[in-house]
């Protein structure tokens, strides 16, 4: 049975990750501190929704339906990239990175990755969390698991652009400056070939509700990344430089959509979209059905 809102699949898939990280990899990861991002994650979203709504409400607007799907990303996404030694730096990144959605935005659109700004939030103000990009080795099958899944999201969402962008420009970059130093084609495929840059360029980098609405603006904004992405890890070795990159271009976003206007990406209109095709489908299987 097919799931109606693609954020379902990113759900399940993301959990299934965490839980295959779990299960496969040497991860100092503590199951009190999931349950303290997504607690941390939920409740917030519904607060601040609550209140959104009610605000919404006295300014007589439509009152506002809540919806904890993206939360519940926001909360698996922390899950599998941030580590902390105490509770509360994983409750801080699960607060600040639900509170960016509904205080950091122009207009109706926020900017900031939730998941990434919960990250940098936390690395800037503590000194107890890290990131881990090698956590998931190179294994050449989680490659395949990672684009695979994510492929799917990406097809229904139509942000295949902003990956082949990112991936692209990023990995002709290591390539002139693997030909430049003279080294071999091994070290180039071990730079790439990381389970964390593709997990980051297929399921951050992407998010449709704050990166740029046209498609030109989407292309230019991840080769942007992919750039200073090279730039903080080869000159300034600095290893979740790909986060950093994302936290620091997203102002830019703002910039885009002013050049480029187009439609934002929205959620309910990409169901209705769903519904409609698999009743196309549906009517056509019916009638290929009544043929034979």
């Amino acid at each position: 049975m097919l799931l109606k809102d693609i954020r379902d699949y990113q759900i399940l898939f993301l959990g299934s990750f965490l839980a295959l990280g779990i299960g496969t990899r040497d991860w100092t990861l503590r199951p009190e501190m999931i349950a303290v991002a997504i607690a941390s994650c939920l409740s917030t979203q519904w607060i601040l929704s609550m209140v959104n709504s009610q605000w919404s409400m006295v300014k007589g607007q439509e009152e506002k339906q809540i919806n904890l799907r993206s939360a519940l990303i926001t909360s698996l996404g922390l899950s599998l990239l941030l580590r902390a030694d105490h509770w509360t730096t994983m409750m801080l990144a699960a607060v600040s990175a639900i509170a960016s959605k509904f205080f950091l935005k122009v207009g109706d659109k926020h900017f900031f990755n939730p998941a990434n700004f919960g990250i940098i939030t936390v690395l800037t103000l503590t000194s107890d969390a890290w990131v881990s990009p090698g956590q998931w080795g190179e294994e050449w099958w989680y490659g395949i698991l990672f684009a695979g899944t994510g492929g799917l999201i990406l097809q229904r969402i139509g942000r295949w652009d902003t990956t082949a962008a990112f991936l692209g420009s990023y990995s002709l970059l290591e390539a002139i400056r693997n030909l430049y130093l003279g080294w071999t084609w091994d070290v180039y495929w071990h730079r790439l070939m990381s389970g964390s840059l593709l997990l980051f360029a297929l399921f951050m980098v992407t998010d449709p509700r704050s990166i740029p609405n046209a498609k030109i603006g989407r292309v230019i904004w991840a080769i942007c990344i992919a750039s200073l992405t090279f730039i903080l890890r080869n000159n300034f070795f600095i290893s979740t430089a790909v986060f950093w990159s994302l936290f620091a271009l997203a102002p830019l976003t703002i910039l885009l959509d002013w050049l480029w206007s187009s439609p934002r990406f929205s959620w309910l209109e990409q169901m209705k979209q769903g519904k409609e095709q698999q009743m196309t489908n549906d009517k056509e299987q019916m009638t290929l059905d009544s043929a034979l």
